[in-house]
């Protein structure tokens, strides 16, 4: 249990016990007489502490709330001398310390304490009854405010590291890519170039068709991977890749569909996504008979699904390519995620789960 949870729980605790209070002291609630304000006043402090405990609401709802409370508890301590109703003065100095901000909390605390001091007051209440509830009033509302300005440094300096986090996880991706980009986009530059001139050479000198054709495929393969090195390279630099529909209209019979309500993933799942879906369609093409494919984007509260399933007559071959399978998998778990494949009646399923 943490600290505000123990705290709610303890001023639900002291809700029952003013409440209670109210009911066997003099007056007591009624339909005549006092015991009308007294029976109105208890509602009004019961709505105020039902919602600021259980709704726990923000704004100009909760400002209501407090008013309520403090207008029900300046009541009962007028009409009510000997009960407790007032005590829901602490309660509202309580929330408002720890809910609002300075200037409406000063205002609003302020206020009440001066009803409540000119009440007693009024009543004849002795000057060191006064001064002792005074003394108890205000380091409640100062430790509220303490209490609340902790938890914004506490929640300021997750949210710096947070931030520090993702700049070195930018920083590092910044590294990655510069590497692919000086190292293996280089290469297969180059190696497509090579086999490009290998290739018109061959045909020029009149080799063997299958040489030429198998230079052709060479060159097809460099210049794919050269793409995808270079689309692995604009997703860790933040760059957008192509969107999954269009990804999903390159393949024939492929029907793309979305559920939930979209939400921007990071780079990485991003990447993730259009990768496992990319993987499983070239599996579908290189290797199933199947005529229909459906790629699904579920947006869930807990995350994202993505599923590829094909239905042919024979299941894809997975982990046949450079990516395969296990890369699949790999890349999942490193975002925290999973990776389920498998058979199905008609074809096979892909799925990939990735936290939100």
């Amino acid at each position: 249990m943490n600290g505000l949870t123990a705290l709610r729980a303890l001023g639900w605790v002291a809700a029952i016990a003013i409440a209670g209070s109210t009911l066997v002291a003099e007056p007591r609630p009624g339909l005549s007489g006092d015991g009308i304000l007294v029976a109105l006043a208890l509602v009004l402090l019961v709505a105020g502490m039902v919602v600021s405990l259980a709704i726990a609401p923000r704004g100009h709802v909760r400002v209501a709330a407090l008013l309520a409370m403090t207008v029900a508890s300046l009541a009962l301590a007028a009409v009510q001398p000997e009960g407790g109703g007032y005590a829901g003065v602490y309660f509202v100095l309580v929330i408002a310390g720890l809910g609002l901000t300075r200037v409406p909390a000063l205002l609003l605390c302020g206020a009440t304490v001066s009803a409540l001091v000119a009440i007693l007051a009024l009543e004849g209440a002795h000057p060191g009854v006064i001064s002792g509830i005074l003394f108890s009033l205000i380091p409640w509302f100062l430790v509220m405010r303490l209490v609340r300005r902790l938890a914004t440094s506490v929640e300021e300096l997750r949210e710096s590291r947070a931030a520090h986090a993702e700049a070195a996880a930018q920083a590092e991706r910044g590294r990655v890519a510069r590497e692919l980009h000086d190292v293996l986009a280089h290469s297969l530059s180059g190696l497509a170039l090579q086999l490009e001139g290998t290739r018109l050479l061959a045909r020029k000198r009149g080799a063997d068709a299958e040489v030429i054709e198998g230079l052709e495929r060479a060159h097809h393969l460099a210049v794919s991977g050269l793409t995808e090195a270079r689309q692995a390279i604009s997703a860790l630099r933040g760059d957008d890749l192509p969107a999954l529909e269009d990804l999903a209209g390159t393949f024939p019979g492929a029907t793309f569909s979305v559920s939930g309500k979209p939400r921007e993933p990071s780079s990485e799942a991003r990447l993730a996504l259009y990768r496992t879906a990319q993987e499983a369609l070239t599996n579908v093409r290189r290797h199933s008979a199947s005529d229909r494919v459906e790629v699904k984007l579920a947006y869930e509260e807990d995350g994202t699904t993505l599923t590829v399933q094909d239905h042919g007559s024979a299941p894809p071959v997975l982990g046949g390519s450079g990516y395969g399978l296990t890369g699949m998998r790999e890349r999942a778990e490193l975002l925290g995620g999973r990776l389920n494949a498998g058979p199905t009646e008609d074809g096979f399923r892909v799925e990939l789960w990735l936290p939100a």
